[in-house]
């Protein structure tokens, strides 16, 4: 039985369907994963217009039949975001965010946690660029699936004493147990405040070395994790 349901969720990402219109793929936070039709979006007078675009915060109703993609009867802007669209530096870091979630939501699956966490970071990114916005977003997001590495001590013996990240063993590491990437008590510091319970305090270190630092470890973890390469990171290695 078809029926219509009405949400709210955030666009990660589209693709062509045939020649006039589009699949949309939208984070929700009651149905998680949505797959849905926009039909006719890709024509000059389309209703849509473009509020189906990438980043995009919207309140929509869905047609849900039988088939596995939904299809979109009506849409409303709740925020566009037009700082993020303007700048290539915050679209690389909104793009990498929201590929991340693709990655990891369901359809089906609530994802109330995750839809609130993705659009506060975009709205911290609209505001400003911050250097470990995406490091912070990812390991935050990995903590949120139980999985977020260890870097309170060392992840074999408990050794406060940390000098090297392993993503395979799942974190920090002592010296006795140094494998991995090299990592500065500086970068261990700003991990710890991410995965603390001071991201704020991370969010406005300015970047340096350790930030630097911060962005690769994080990228492994979530790469680890995923068990595939992010493609919009490379993007933010150029």
């Amino acid at each position: 039985m078809s029926r219509y349901h009405s949400t709210e969720g955030i666009v990660l990402r589209t693709y062509k369907l045939g020649e006039a219109d589009r699949i949309i793929v939208i984070l929700s936070p009651d149905r998680g994963m949505i797959r849905a039709v926009a039909k006719g979006v890709r024509k000059t007078k389309s209703k849509f217009g473009s509020r189906l675009e990438q980043t995009t915060h919207v309140a929509l109703q869905i047609h849900v039949g039988k088939s596995e993609l939904d299809l979109i009867t009506q849409v409303e802007t709740i925020n566009y975001f037009p700082k993020i669209r303007e700048d290539f530096d915050r679209l690389t870091k909104a793009a990498a965010m929201l590929e991340a979630v693709d990655q990891i939501a369901l359809p089906g699956e609530p994802a109330e946690a995750m839809h609130q966490m993705l659009l506060k970071a975009l709205k911290s990114l609209e505001l400003r660029s911050s250097p470990l916005l995406v490091s912070g977003f990812f390991l935050k997001l990995m903590a949120l699936e139980g999985t977020n590495p260890e870097v309170s001590h060392c992840v074999n013996c408990s050794e406060k004493n940390v000098v090297a990240y392993s993503a395979s063993e799942g974190g920090l590491l002592c010296q006795d147990h140094k494998k991995g990437t090299s990592v500065s008590s500086e970068a261990v510091a700003l991990l710890q405040n991410i995965l603390g319970g001071e991201l704020g305090k991370a969010l406005n270190a300015p970047e340096s070395n350790a930030t630097k630092e911060v962005e690769g470890l994080a990228t492994k973890a979530i790469e680890h994790f995923l068990e595939r390469r992010m493609r919009s990171t490379k993007m933010l290695n150029t």
